[in-house]
């Protein structure tokens, strides 16, 4: 049997309305702070990972789905979507138009080499949103609240915040000088991978899962101890503007990510419940990645929120969602030669855009209402018999069982305002 490789997974067409819902909701709220949506292609050369994500990351050591074209060029499946949002910008000049330049990436595929978990797939789909240009920490706070505005209206409104600050390339050095003396004499407790990352990243430690790495983080130094002044002033400004805007927030001094570009402002939207302290999403600023893949110098920040990951969430709290009925009408033929007529009424109702089948499997009348019942339906048309030869259509509300005859030209009016009704 022909199956779903491993780690990926159908939405299926009985579900597909949910990924709809919150797809229409995040771009309602993208919409309400002025972003507009970018595509960019699943694949890109593998080159923009290792120069954006960082050589020294778990998505670039052991996650990427790399391989070899035809043309012998190494091409990368999508890791992560801000580096695709870059690259976009700096080819398409966007840098150019009046900033900030604000833009959001939805239904995005992500393609991560990892041991699939509960609501973590090697496929899934991300709805991110980046601004570009604007070193001030109101984008930061923006994104934030508009997040969380969004998780809200979707009913995931008891969320923590968890910001953090993890400096520049002006004050980070001297963090990591003192991180490095830190975990000197604590290499014996530190993984393979922490280890070899300890001369080239040691940042990277702190966003090591191992348990032996994460005890030892915990009495690592605060790099909020190390911050330059303009920094500690973009995370206090930070701070200043969540409060304006009543957003409830911790800070975390641990968090740093798990991308190399991030600067500054670093945040995560942490789950309660069941999933206690897993990350619902996360991101930050990365004021150089833009400089770093030879675009101007410009400021950005951005984050990236698991569509499948939030669809979990919303199913474990048991927190529905509007499922639409498939049809509203279905025109049903008494006998075979009605059914020209009832197709050409089906196709009367759609151009009113009304939901309308009719039987396409040569079913008889009862069967026909039989399938109208499993549907949901909430108009049956009756097209042919006597009602036929005296030119009219029978119209049934489905929910009260009232039946009216009227003239086969005024059919779709008179479904119009039973529907209405």
């Amino acid at each position: 049997m022909v199956q779903a490789p491993k780690g990926t997974k159908d939405c299926l067409p009985q579900d597909s309305y949910k990924f709809q819902y919150i797809e229409s909701l995040m771009r309602k709220h993208a919409a309400l702070a002025g972003y507009r949506e970018v595509r960019t292609p699943v694949f890109e050369h593998t080159e923009l990972f290792l120069r954006g994500v960082g050589d020294t990351t778990d998505i670039v050591q052991k996650e990427m789905y790399t391989f070899t074209d035809k043309g012998g060029r190494s091409i990368t499946l999508k890791p992560e979507g801000t580096a695709g949002a870059v690259r976009a910008l700096i080819e398409g000049k966007l840098y150019s138009q009046a900033q900030p330049v604000k833009m959001y990436y939805i239904n995005n595929p992500i393609f991560r080499y990892e041991n699939p978990q509960h609501g973590r797939l090697r496929e899934h789909h991300q709805f991110g949103m980046e601004c570009f240009g604007a070193k001030e920490p109101s984008a930061d706070a923006e994104l934030i609240s508009t997040l969380l505005r969004l998780l809200a209206e979707l009913g995931l409104d008891d969320l923590t915040v968890n910001i953090n600050s993890i400096g520049c390339p002006k004050c980070r050095p001297v963090y990591h000088q003192k991180l490095r003396e830190y975990l000197a004499g604590r290499m014996d407790q530190l993984c393979d991978n922490c280890r070899e990352r300890f001369d080239r990243n040691p940042l990277r430690v702190l966003d090591c899962k191992e348990p032996g790495c994460k005890r030892v983080v915990k009495g690592a130094p605060i790099i909020l101890d190390s911050l330059c002044e303009e920094c500690a002033d973009h995370f206090e400004g930070l701070k200043r503007l969540l409060d304006a805007a009543h957003v409830s927030y911790q800070v975390d001094p641990f968090i740093v990510r798990g991308l190399d570009y991030y600067t500054k402002t670093v945040f995560e939207i942490i789950m309660h419940g069941q999933r206690e302290g897993l990350a619902l999403c996360g991101g930050g600023r990365y004021d150089g990645l833009v400089e770093q893949l030879d675009g101007p110098a410009l400021p950005a920040v951005g984050f990236g929120l698991g569509i499948e990951r939030v669809l979990l969430e919303l199913e474990t709290r048991g927190i529905a969602m509007p499922e639409p009925a498939q049809y509203q009408v279905f025109a049903a033929n008494i006998a075979p030669q009605d059914f020209e007529d009832a197709f050409r009424l089906v196709l009367a109702l759609r151009d009113a855009g009304i939901r309308a089948d009719c039987d396409h499997t040569g079913r008889n009348l009862r069967a026909q209402f039989k399938y109208a019942n499993k549907l949901g339906i909430r108009v049956m048309a009756i097209v042919g018999g006597e009602e036929k030869e005296r030119g009219n259509v029978r119209l049934r509300d489905m929910q009260s069982g009232q039946e009216s005859e009227i003239p086969a030209q005024d059919a779709r009016d008179n479904i119009e305002k039973m529907l209405r009704g």
